[in-house]
């Protein structure tokens, strides 16, 4: 049965999900946001219609072990068969610093090596096009395949005999075989050198890059797999950063509960920018911060969509798409997001806190200067004057809109920090006046959004239900950690959001019914909270809980079971693993205190 069983490759320009035979499963060409030529994650492998799939296939197969490289997002996968025979797959997308620029292709790269015996192995390369409707058209050269899909050509460069390829004949593996698949141009040399050459850089960059975090003492292979699993999701072109590589894997069986998150959203961004910060990984925000500067240069008012394609344009209308049934067959499988339609206030604090770093780090050879602050400005009035109203809410509810007071924190959070960076730049006009509107915003939220019957903050202005954004009051900083309102908050949505060892987000039915699994980030709020509050030994055992969730390459996806404790929902969830560094920094023993 199919399941996120899965290890993701990529390098900035394309993702891959792979399965623990080594089968490519998910893969969008010829960026994160394109069509998908291997999809049999979202659709049953039928006779008649068994395409859209990447495989090297051992006969006889009796057992298989996968493993990333250490310190790299590089895929190893040992397959073995009854008589002793053994294959090894490395498959990876190059990465690497060249001409002084980063080396990103739109590629795969498969090395097969004998290991042992004499293993026999079929390799069959089934692209589809136009989302899973037909299979790509093939042409053949003298050592490449050009797979023809209805806007881009895909083209394999293997030293794998082409009708073995073609006509997925079974062959024995004597040594090794190389399989460069990526655009349709000519590859510059023999193809075991180029692909051997392309792994060695790729495996330098990724162990260079891991050795510039700054990492906590404990967990650290965790926070590592979590850190390159975010850089994995940003697109080097442009800095925007997608929330997960897939789109329509369902929160929960059966629900309907089916998005495309193969864009970016400004409040998933900034969680991402933030954590890498917190580990050093310092150019990601950098190369984000560009993006942000010109969808607000090109936005009418300073008005921001909550999500944007990759490339800074809109994403496309949300539909359905027939010719794939889903994950398990659970449909619909869906592309484009209607949520980039609503309004969602709390895009402005996400997009000025997440440029608020770069004026106070010293270590960035152009810091923020009076020109960016002044373009972070409209920003901050469309905050102040949209505190109060209503939208969507960060859980993107499509059904109403209400004044939610995550929304409000987050405009809060902006006209906050335009304060702070005023201050820092000499402008002392523009930080009395951006001080003024966060008194004014904090006072309105501390009004109207504490339920003093409930003895807690509440999810909406005037309202009475909770959800677990609440959990973030002390980490933006708009209550200390010791502010007794915060401990009876932590303490409702004890009672109301817990379930067993995981929150939900909220629990109240929207437009698809009662939330059935649990939001994981949310976990990781609460898991912050306990330690904020002096809860650290019950924060450390919910933590471990949660990491033992992870799937066998320290994956994972944006919801949780909590009963069976099966992951749901789009992978790898930037959210998710966002939320692991996030907790582990929070509770780790510091390096100094560790021996």
């Amino acid at each position: 049965m199919t399941s996120l069983d899965l290890a993701l490759i990529g390098n900035g320009t394309v993702g891959a999900l792979v399965d623990p035979l080594g089968e490519v499963v998910w893969a969008c060409f010829p960026r994160f946001d394109g069509d998908p030529a291997f999809c049999s994650l979202l659709r049953e492998r039928t006779r008649g219609e068994d395409f859209g799939f990447l495989a090297v296939e051992l006969l006889d197969c009796a057992r298989q072990e996968q493993e990333y490289l250490v310190n790299t997002p590089i895929l190893v996968t040992h397959l073995y068969d009854r008589a002793g025979g053994g294959v090894e797959i490395t498959d990876f997308a190059p990465r690497f610093r060249h001409h002084g620029r980063m080396f990103c292709p739109m590629m795969l790269v498969r090395h097969v090596r004998r290991m042992a015996g004499n293993p026999r192995i079929r390799v069959r390369v089934r692209p589809a096009r136009d989302y899973g409707r037909r299979r790509a058209d093939i042409t053949c050269g003298s050592n490449h395949i050009r797979y023809v899909g209805s806007e881009l050509a895909l083209r394999l460069t293997t030293d794998v005999p082409i009708t073995a390829v073609v006509e997925e004949n079974p062959f024995f593996l004597e040594h090794a075989v190389t399989l460069l698949l990526g655009p349709d141009e000519t590859v510059q040399g023999a193809v075991a050198d180029v692909g051997g050459r392309f792994l060695e850089e790729t495996t330098f960059y990724w162990r260079e890059w891991v050795r510039s975090l700054g990492i906590p003492f404990e967990w650290q292979e965790a926070v590592i797999r979590a850190a390159m699993t975010l850089e994995l999701n940003v697109f080097e072109d442009t800095g925007a950063i997608i929330a997960a590589v897939t789109t329509s894997i369902p929160e929960a069986a059966g629900t309907g509960r089916t998005w495309d998150y193969r864009y970016c959203w400004l409040r998933d961004a900034y969680f991402v920018v933030n954590a890498l910060n917190r580990l050093g990984a310092t150019r990601t925000m950098e190369r984000y911060l560009s993006y942000i500067v010109n969808l607000v240069a090109g936005a009418e008012d300073g008005r921001l969509q909550p999500v944007y394609g990759i490339s800074g344009r809109a994403v496309p209308e949300e539909q359905e798409i027939d010719a794939l049934p889903g994950y398990r067959g659970m449909g619909p499988v869906r592309i484009g997001n209607q949520a980039s339609r609503q309004v969602q206030h709390d895009v402005y604090g996400s997009a000025i806190l997440a440029a608020t770093h770069v004026f106070f780090d010293r270590r960035l050879l152009r810091p923020g200067d009076e020109i960016l602050f002044r373009r972070l400005e409209p920003l901050g009035e469309c905050a102040a004057q949209l505190f109060d109203q209503p939208d969507a809410g960060l859980w993107e509810l499509r059904g109403a809109a209400r004044v939610h007071t995550f929304s409000s924190l987050m405009c809060w959070a902006g006209c906050d920090r335009l304060a702070r960076i005023a201050g820092h730049l000499g402008l002392t006009d523009r930080a009395a006046y951006w001080g003024t509107q966060a008194a004014r915003i904090h006072q309105v939220i501390c009004e109207r959004s504490w339920n003093a019957k409930r003895e807690s903050f509440v999810a909406t202005m005037d309202g009475d239900t909770l959800d677990a954004s609440l959990l973030r009051l002390t980490e933006v900083g708009f209550l200390a950690d010791d502010d007794p309102r915060f401990a009876s908050t932590v303490r409702a949505i004890e009672r109301e959001l817990r379930r067993g060892d995981f929150v939900f987000r909220y629990v109240e039915a929207d437009d698809f019914g009662k939330p059935e699994n649990a939001f994981l980030v949310c976990t990781f709020w609460y898991i912050n909270a306990l330690a904020a509050l002096g809860r650290r030994e019950e924060a450390r055992a919910l933590f471990e809980n949660v990491l033992a969730c992870r799937n066998r390459h320290g994956l994972l996806a944006e919801h949780i079971d909590p009963r069976t404790r099966e992951q749901w929902g789009n992978f790898v969830q930037t959210y998710s693993m966002v939320g692991l560094i996030g907790s582990a920094i929070r509770l780790s023993v510091r390096w100094d205190q560790a021996f």
